[in-house]
């Protein structure tokens, strides 16, 4: 190869080179392994100085040194820039910030409240259930000794569904979890110890004690033997688990359809301890009304099949709502559904 033909290859080489980078037909790395690299086009080219005479070698060589680091440094602003535009491209992120402060959330009152009742359910020895929202009359009322012309049935105002039931009456949202009672008792044969917390609806005037939709839940006890005084060391048990061992209980004759006897459960005040004549909680009385509960009405043992002569039973229920309220000194019902993170951050 003569020194002639030599320039002539390096200047094409370069005239391609620029070329490339004009059109921006290649990137960094391309670009070196194409001229730079050790099979690269200037690389070869420069390894043929060796068939060159020694007197034009000298000269040929700076020329092609020089060639190299134009060619060096032109990749290495290609390289530099897409380094900067990936940069600007990638989220910025200062390591050097305070770390974003995500806040911890908790359970709601209610949950909480739920979790505790049925905690000291499952001390007691009670298992959980559950039943549906949408109930039949039979499981609401009939089985639980509510005639169809039962006044009591006036006293739980009642939303109805567009469906109908076997009997074809219309479906209605459960009153009171006492259906899930009749389920159990329909699907099991006693001796049975079991507990449902759940949402009941009934048609009532919105205000700080009352709701259409609110919770309950109902602790049930069939065996052979069972008396008022199992009830009553049971529902003392439950609500010092709940409220503390200072608590009392007294219990207060009262009627309802699917017990007999029937009784109120009175708790002595966990605010003023029955010494404050002016509490407001209690009104002075020193007691506060909380369950409904009773031995289990023969009627309601018949229904689900089993006989009154073998079996009786016990039930109680109450309002968790009630028990929250008491738990964690809120006066009004309302706020339990209104999301106000003042109320919910500092009940945790």
């Amino acid at each position: 190869m003569t020194p002639e033909e030599w320039k002539g290859k390096l200047s094409a080489i370069k005239d391609s080179f620029s070329s490339l980078i004009s059109e921006k037909k290649a990137d960094y790395e391309a670009l070196y392994q194409r001229f730079l690299g050790r099979k690269g086009e200037l690389s070869l080219l420069l390894r043929d100085l060796k068939d060159i005479t020694a007197e034009e070698r000298k000269n040929l060589g700076m020329l092609g040194n020089a060639a190299k680091q134009e060619l060096l440094s032109a990749a290495e602003k290609i390289k530099a820039a897409a380094a900067a535009h990936s940069a600007k491209a990638a989220p910025q992120i200062d390591i050097t910030l305070p770390g974003i402060n995500f806040p911890k959330g908790s359970l709601h009152p209610l949950t909480q409240t739920m979790d505790r009742i049925s905690a000291a359910f499952l001390k007691l020895g009670f298992s959980l259930e559950d039943g549906p929202l949408v109930e039949d009359d039979w499981h609401c009322f009939e089985a639980l000794n509510f005639p169809e012309c039962h006044p009591a049935r006036d006293m739980q105002d009642t939303f109805y569904v567009n469906a109908k039931d076997e009997k074809g009456k219309d479906k209605l949202l459960r009153t009171q979890t006492s259906t899930v009672q009749i389920r159990v008792m329909e699907k099991q044969n006693p001796p049975l110890r079991v507990f449902h917390p759940g949402r009941v609806f009934r048609n009532e005037a919105v205000d700080a004690s009352h709701a259409f939709a609110f919770h309950q839940v109902e602790g049930l006890y069939v065996d052979k033997g069972v008396t008022m005084a199992d009830l009553k060391w049971t529902v003392d048990a439950f609500m010092k688990d709940l409220f503390g061992s200072s608590v009392r209980t007294r219990f207060n004759p009262s009627y309802f359809p699917f017990v007999e006897p029937g009784a109120e459960v009175d708790m002595s005040c966990v605010f003023c301890k029955g010494q404050a004549e002016h509490c407001p909680v209690c009104k002075g009385t020193g007691w506060l009304e909380l369950l409904g509960s009773g031995m289990v009405h023969p009627n309601v043992l018949r229904a689900c099949g089993h006989d009154p002569e073998i079996w009786s039973g016990f039930a109680f229920g109450c309002g968790i709502e009630r028990f929250a309220m008491l738990l964690y000194g809120i006066s009004d019902m309302r706020m339990f559904f209104e999301n106000d993170f003042r109320l919910l951050e500092q009940v945790r």
